[in-house]
């Protein structure tokens, strides 16, 4: 069994009485890309600031590494490579510069610069002054900065916001990458879940301060409810041939629906209508979307 590289307990932060976070209990495993999803103004970025020791919750416990934050902070903080927010850089300074400075303070080996920036894509653009970067580009910059200092653990906040297609694609698969390649466990907020579905395993999503789901990406689409549609000829009579074989469904205006039928019962059920003289015109399967599926999430609450 994976190693728990993040558990939360209780995590609260409180603002003037009101909770910005509220009993979040967190959990990820070692070598996971897990996907901290919520609307904007959730709890992502409050939760992301606790994590890392940037602000103090109001109540509740953090363990990173298996180790409380409290009592060992700076040895964990050692350990996690961070990008909150935008990246902060010197503009008329190129990319090795840049990270010259932070490799300065992190006190790691010079040749560490030219591989985070190979980890990035940004070795041809390395002697370029940063002012003349890309959004995207800046956006690599700053994942190549979270990099430098040999990272176990990566936390994105929001990562792709503000990009074009073709920046939000960059950003992507270099996420994707990290654990396999280089053994980095992740997580990486983000308000679409169209972004995290491409590229997590595990998802949590927060609404208004509190977990409403944490499981794997396949568990939640294991709560979408498929609906299967028939078009007939007399659809009453074929809905009363429905029931006696045990399939409760409904008409919808003249169509027959019927949530989640197994593939054995709509065989049975189109064979006895044949049977009974019923002409079928049409039979489909309606899924619920993923975005769907989210939307019901966070509209349900806990």
């Amino acid at each position: 069994m994976s190693e728990m590289i993040i558990q939360t307990n209780g995590l609260t932060k409180k603002y003037r009485g009101r909770a910005a976070v509220n009993q979040l209990n967190l959990e990820i495993k070692q070598g996971d890309i897990y996907g901290f999803l919520g609307p904007n103004g959730a709890g992502k970025t409050t939760t992301i600031r606790m994590l890392l020791g940037l602000i103090k919750p109001t109540s509740g416990s953090i363990s990173i590494f298996g180790r409380d934050l409290r009592k060992d902070k700076l040895s964990i903080l050692k350990r996690i490579g961070s990008l909150v927010e935008y990246p902060s850089y010197y503009g008329h300074l190129n990319a090795v510069d840049n990270l010259e400075a932070l490799r300065r303070i992190l006190n790691v080996p010079k040749s560490r610069i030219d591989e985070v920036l190979e980890i990035v894509s940004l070795t041809s653009e390395a002697r370029r002054p940063v002012k003349g970067y890309s959004l995207g580009m800046r956006q690599r910059l700053g994942i190549a900065a979270s990099l430098l200092g040999n990272p176990e653990l990566l936390i994105l906040d929001e990562p792709t916001n503000g990009l074009d297609p073709s920046g939000i694609h960059e950003i992507r698969e270099l996420i994707k990458n990290m654990p396999e390649q280089y053994g980095i466990t992740v997580l990486v907020s983000s308000h679409l879940l169209s972004e995290i579905e491409q590229m997590a395993g595990t998802v949590g999503i927060i609404r208004e301060g509190q977990m409403v789901f944490q499981d794997t990406i396949a568990n939640l689409q294991q709560k979408s409810v498929h609906h299967i549609k028939l078009v007939v000829s007399e659809p009453e009579s074929a809905l009363w041939i429905a029931r006696d074989l045990g399939s409760t469904g409904s008409l919808q205006e003249n169509t027959l629906v019927f949530p989640n039928m197994q593939d054995a019962k709509i065989a049975t059920l189109v064979r006895r209508l044949v049977e009974n003289g019923h002409d079928i015109y049409r039979v489909e399967q309606e899924k619920k979307s993923l975005e769907d599926i989210f939307m019901q999430v966070i509209g349900e609450g806990v």
